[in-house]
C-alpha cells in the first residue's frame, strides 16, 4: 500500500508547523532523502526529506497551511507499487480515518529522537504545595498557572476544554481557541479593518513570534521576577578588545564585548550556583553545566541559541561560536540542538541604544543578564574625576530561587572580573 508520510515529532515541544513551500508537486518522482518541502516550526525552518523513493500521489496540506504532529503531509506510491495499489489505498482511507479517530485520545510521547518521559505533575492555580497527579483522576484539569490565569482573564471554562498538550494538558493555545468570542452565537466572525479611531492592520501571530509570546507569558505568570541594575567600568576591557579585534577579523571572526561577558558570566556562575538553576516542584535544581543562551534578534523574531560549555572555552572559541549561532539563527537554519540545554541567558540591547532594561527570564532558567550601551561618563577615582567607559548591566532573577543579596554578590564578582579583564 502507498506510504502516508506524517509530520513527525521532532522533539523540543514542537506540536505544529507551517508549510513554507513545497519543493515537489503531485505526480513528481522522488528519491529517499530528497527534500519534499520547507516547514517553519516555532524554532526554525526545517527541510523535510522524503522517507521513501516513489511517486507523490497526494499533498495533504497546501503551502501556507498549518500541519500538526501526526497529520499526513504527503502520500507516496513506492517504486515497487502499482496504480491499483493507489486506488485501493484511497478506497480504504475513510475506514483508516475512523480507526485513527478512535485512538486520538491515547497520549503519544514518542518522537523521531526516541521516547521521552513526560512531566506527570501540574501545579494548580493556588497553593504551591498542592499537586494534581495525572493518575489520580481522569477528570482532573491539567494546566499550568499561566494557562489558568489566561483562562480566568478570557472567561474560559477549563473543565470544558480538551487539552492538546502532553497527556491531555491544556495549553495557552487551547484556552485562546475555546475562549468565548463576540458574535459567537450567530456563527458569524466579524473582523473589522478599523477601530473607533481609524483604520488598522492585523498581523497574524505565528511561528517564532507566537512561541515567544507564549514563553514570555508562561515566564512572567510563573516566576516572580526582580531586576538589579549595576554599572561596570570596562575601560580596560575596551582597550583589550581594540588590541585583539584585528587579529580576530583576520580569522573571520567579529570580536564584540559579548564573548568576554559570556566567559566572565560562566566563571561567576560556578561560584554562585543558584543563578544557574531551575525550580522543579519543591526542589531547586543546581546545574553543573554552564550553557549560556544568547538572545539573537532576527526578522522573524527572537531566537536564543546556546553556547555549550562556556566555562571550559576560551574567549576566541566563544566568539566563533556566537558568530556561527547568530548567523544560523538569522538565516533560520539553526540546528534544534543549538536551541536547547541553556542554563543562563544573556540579552544585549546596547546595540540598539538601550541602557538599562528589565529582561524577562528564559523560563525555567533562574536568571538572565541584560547588556546595555557602553557610555563614557565622568567617574571619581582616587580623588580625581576621570572619563571612563561604563557598561550598564541589568540582572533579572527568579525570586523564588535567588534573593537580592545573592544576585548582588554575583554581579559584584562579574563587574570586578570585567574590570580586571580576568578571563
Amino acid at each position: 500500500m502507498p506510504y502516508e508520510f506524517k509530520f513527525p515529532d521532532v522533539g523540543e515541544g514542537i506540536h505544529e508547523g507551517e508549510i513554507v513551500k513545497w519543493l515537489v508537486k503531485e505526480g513528481d518522482k522522488v528519491k529517499a532523502d530528497e527534500p519534499l518541502g520547507e516547514i517553519e516550526t516555532d524554532k526554525a525552518i526545517v527541510e523535510m526529506p522524503s522517507p521513501k523513493s516513489g511517486k507523490i500521489l497526494k499533498i495533504h496540506v497546501p503551502a501556507g497551511g498549518i500541519i500538526h504532529v501526526g497529520e499526513s503531509m504527503v502520500t507516496i506510491l513506492e517504486e515497487h507499487e502499482t496504480e491499483e495499489d493507489a486506488k485501493k489505498h484511497f478506497e480504504t482511507k475513510k475506514t483508516e480515518s475512523k480507526d485513527a479517530e478512535a485512538k486520538s485520545d491515547i497520549p503519544y510521547t514518542g518522537s523521531v529522537v526516541g521516547f521521552v518521559e513526560e512531566a506527570r505533575e501540574v501545579s494548580p492555580i493556588y497553593g504551591a504545595k498542592s499537586k494534581i497527579k495525572a493518575s489520580d483522576s481522569v477528570t482532573a484539569v491539567q494546566a499550568t498557572p499561566a494557562v489558568r490565569n489566561l483562562a480566568k482573564q478570557l472567561n474560559a471554562d477549563l473543565a470544558n476544554i480538551k487539552g492538546t498538550g502532553p497527556e491531555g494538558r491544556i495549553t495557552i493555545e487551547d484556552v485562546q481557541k475555546a475562549a468565548p468570542k463576540k458574535d459567537e452565537s450567530s456563527g458569524i466572525k466579524v473582523t473589522r479593518k478599523y477601530d473607533f479611531f481609524g483604520y488598522i492592520d492585523r498581523v497574524q501571530l505565528h511561528g517564532i513570534k507566537k512561541v515567544v509570546a507564549q514563553k514570555m507569558t508562561e515566564s512572567i505568570f510563573t516566576a516572580p521576577q526582580l531586576t538589579n541594575m549595576h554599572e561596570a567600568d570596562v575601560t580596560g576591557l575596551a582597550s583589550l578588545r581594540e588590541k585583539e579585534k584585528a587579529a580576530y577579523e583576520k580569522e573571520g571572526t567579529k570580536l564584540t564585548f559579548m564573548p568576554f561577558i559570556v566567559k566572565a558570566a560562566a566563571k561567576c556562575l560556578k561560584e554562585h550556583p543558584y543563578l544557574n538553576a531551575s525550580l522543579e516542584g519543591e526542589e531547586i535544581i543546581l546545574k553543573k553545566y554552564y550553557n549560556i543562551g544568547i538572545a539573537v534578534d532576527t526578522e522573524d523574531g527572537l531566537f536564543v541559541p546556546v553556547v555549550k560549555g562556556a566555562d571550559a572555552k576560551d574567549v576566541k572559541t566563544i566568539a566563533k561560536d556566537i558568530d556561527k549561532l547568530a548567523g544560523d539563527a538569522k538565516s533560520r537554519k539553526v540546528n534544534l540542538m543549538d536551541l536547547k540545554g541553556g542554563s543562563f541567558s544573556v540579552s544585549n540591547l546596547g546595540s540598539v541604544g538601550v541602557e538599562f532594561f528589565t529582561p524577562i527570564i528564559n523560563y525555567p532558567e533562574s536568571a538572565i543578564l541584560g547588556i546595555g550601551r557602553i557610555m563614557e561618563k565622568p567617574v571619581a577615582r582616587s580623588g580625581k574625576v576621570e572619563i571612563r567607559k561604563m557598561l550598564p548591566l541589568s540582572l533579572t532573577y527568579d525570586h523564588r530561587i535567588v534573593d537580592g543579596a545573592q544576585a548582588a554578590r554575583f554581579m559584584n564578582d562579574l563587574i570586578e572580573m570585567l574590570r580586571l579583564c580576568e578571563f
